[in-house]
């Protein structure tokens, strides 16, 4: 049977299972489980008269900011909150970029896991956040940089040994740019790159060249080759995945493309233990 008011029930059953008491409201003399209505409409500075009609199916169409309001009123979760502007207008709410607070034990413990398969873990603003013990020794030792200085963008062009071991940087750098705009403009941190792009057009002529073009690119896979100083040439298939829950957060695996070079991997991690 379909449900003729998805969003009505929608908040109906959220409201139901908020604690009161979490919210600072008394516990006494209550018929059923949750908050009240007139209670949620209070933390969302709405009329209780509309927010009641709204859940009865008979308030009209709510605005993306009254949305984004009952959200924050209810506490929902990001899921939840996507959920409920579905429900409501049809299309998930505008992105709102938060920079990562850092990964969980588990989430490292997978890029642990993939010994001969160069790993990290990077931000929509190509920070990278965690990687494991060959990428440290394949692409970059990620450890030996300040925080700051993490960006995949920033070392592509400003970092002579990441430059020189490119097999054809100028490829690799426009492929960068195209990915790395389409990946800020999605996640809505262009404020939040802004001082990044300005030191880099300032110091990089040939990045000032690329932003200007504003091409933009997908980058779910690919093929890599690296001209690495220890292990020579290498080339290895590279796919990105999106950290299910984490939408600020992107996986990359770079995995050897032969035995060869899956050799040459475990020799230098051999080599670094």
């Amino acid at each position: 049977m379909t449900d003729a008011n998805p969003l009505g029930t929608y908040l109906k059953d959220r409201r139901s299972k908020l604690d009161p008491a979490a919210f600072g409201f008394p516990l006494t003399r209550r018929r059923t489980p949750g908050l009240r209505r007139e209670e949620v409409a209070q933390r969302a500075n709405v009329s209780a008269t509309w927010y009641t009609w709204l859940e009865q199916g008979r308030g009209g169409a709510a605005s993306a900011d009254v949305l984004d309001r009952i959200a924050r009123a209810m506490m929902l979760t990001d899921v939840e909150r996507e959920h409920l502007f579905l429900l409501g207008l049809g299309r998930p709410p505008e992105v709102r970029y938060r920079a990562p607070e850092g990964i969980t034990p588990r989430l490292q413990r997978v890029l642990d896991t993939l010994d001969c398969s160069p790993a990290f873990i990077r931000t929509a603003i190509w920070d990278v956040v965690a990687w494991n013990r060959a990428a440290a020794a394949v692409l970059t030792d990620y450890s030996q940089l300040p925080g700051g200085q993490r960006n995949v963008l920033r070392m592509i062009f400003r970092d002579s040994r990441v430059r020189a071991a490119q097999s054809d940087w100028q490829s690799v750098a426009r492929y960068v740019v195209a990915s790395f705009r389409a990946d800020v403009a999605r996640a809505g941190a262009a404020r939040n790159v802004q001082s990044l792009v300005d030191e880099l057009c300032a110091t990089s002529p040939e990045f000032a060249a690329m932003w200007r073009d504003n091409d933009v690119q997908g980058h779910g896979d690919g093929m890599k080759t690296l001209h690495h100083p220890v292990a020579g040439k290498l080339s290895m298939e590279f796919s990105a995945f999106a950290v299910d829950g984490r939408p600020d957060l992107i996986l990359v695996i770079y995995n050897p493309a032969t035995p060869a070079d899956k050799d040459k991997i475990r020799a230098l991690l051999e080599a670094a233990s």
